[in-house]
């Protein structure tokens, strides 16, 4: 891979374009189709994907759960922490980013209303070690908020802990929903499933790290923050007969695709799981998938990295310069991409 710097992945974005709110209805978003092989590019909804796939393709899934990760509290000393939890490692200890006018130090506590605190054990690199008074789980599902996104510039509210989740979200353990399956509903399911296609899940537990930009100019240096992720033996079975039957794979969302390509570094898709730090830039061979459905991502990040090593970059660029000038709406509460990979690698 040749060296990449920072800039080659930064766009202008009108900030009216951030979406602050979803759709009225999930399946209403609109969809814009790129064929990485020729940088064609043309306007859908997301309801026309039965027509844009074929009878015995595979679409595979996320079916990670949002947790309710965010956490108001107080230091002993009075002052605010906002805590966002990344990993429950234990009933009662979990690694959690603070936020907080002053850092705290080993042994100091918060509180969490009158019955739930936790104390601050250890710092990991950038999230600190916090050990619960009680289960961690529950506390969170009595006083945790859903964490919506740094860039929605208002505070959860009730509708969010049902639209800031997947319709088939089922293993808790997510702090940031894989958006590109926020598009789906029941009906748009149902009609791709009379179309022929099939369906598939994996589960990838998405961190905080996916809302971090890159903020070195060598590309390469930056080091990938770690997920665990799972790959089911029916979704290997499914995804060699699919492969057998003629039919291609669409990862929907670039969490599925990194699980998917994180079991496949031998070159076959293995069922299992572990951790991922997977860093997918371009130049990357891809393995697994033929199409990757997707929202639009944030400049200088690892995910507009991912998507430019599968369609392109100059292309990606200019489908997002088609976007903007559209008025498409961007990030997790926006519109849609689906994209067909490139014949081959490309810078």
């Amino acid at each position: 891979m040749r060296a990449m710097r920072i800039k080659e992945f930064d766009y202008e974005l009108p900030q009216d374009l951030i979406a602050q709110f979803p759709a009225a209805q999930r399946s209403a978003s609109r969809l814009l189709h790129l064929e990485g092989a020729t940088g064609k590019y043309t306007d859908h909804f997301i309801v026309d994907l039965p027509l844009l796939l074929r009878r015995g393709d595979l679409l595979v899934f996320n079916d990670t759960k949002v947790i309710k990760a965010r956490l108001q509290g107080f230091k002993q000393t009075g002052g605010k922490v906002e805590v966002i939890i990344e990993r429950i490692v234990s009933p009662r200890r979990a690694l959690a980013m603070l936020r907080t006018s002053h850092a705290l130090r080993h042994g100091q506590k918060i509180q969490f209303g009158e019955l739930a605190h936790a104390t601050m054990i250890e710092r990991q690199d950038e999230f600190f070690l916090l050990e619960f008074g009680n289960d961690v789980a529950g506390v969170l599902e009595r006083l945790g908020e859903v964490p919506l996104p740094p860039y929605i510039k208002r505070r959860a509210e009730s509708d969010d802990e049902a639209r800031y989740q997947t319709v088939y979200a089922r293993v808790p353990g997510a702090v940031a929903a894989p958006t590109a399956g926020l598009h789906f509903d029941e009906l748009l399911l149902r009609h791709l499933g009379e179309a022929g296609v099939r369906f598939a899940y994996v589960t990838l537990h998405v961190g905080t790290g996916t809302f971090q930009p890159v903020r070195l100019d060598d590309v390469d240096q930056h080091v990938m923050h770690g997920e665990r992720y799972e790959i089911p033996d029916e979704t290997a079975r499914a995804v060699a007969e699919t492969r057998a039957g003629g039919g291609q794979i669409t990862a929907v969302g670039t969490t599925s695709l990194r699980a998917l390509e994180s079991a496949a570094q031998s070159g076959k898709l293995m069922s299992g799981g572990g951790e991922t730090r997977l860093f997918i830039r371009p130049g990357y061979d891809f393995k697994v998938a033929d199409h990757l459905l997707t929202n639009f991502h944030l400049p200088r990040s690892t995910l507009l990295m991912l998507v430019c090593a599968f369609a392109g970059t100059e292309l990606v660029h200019r489908a997002y310069r088609h976007a903007v000038d559209s008025r498409y709406r961007f990030y997790s509460y926006g519109d849609a991409m689906l994209i067909d990979k490139a014949a081959s690698p490309r810078p």
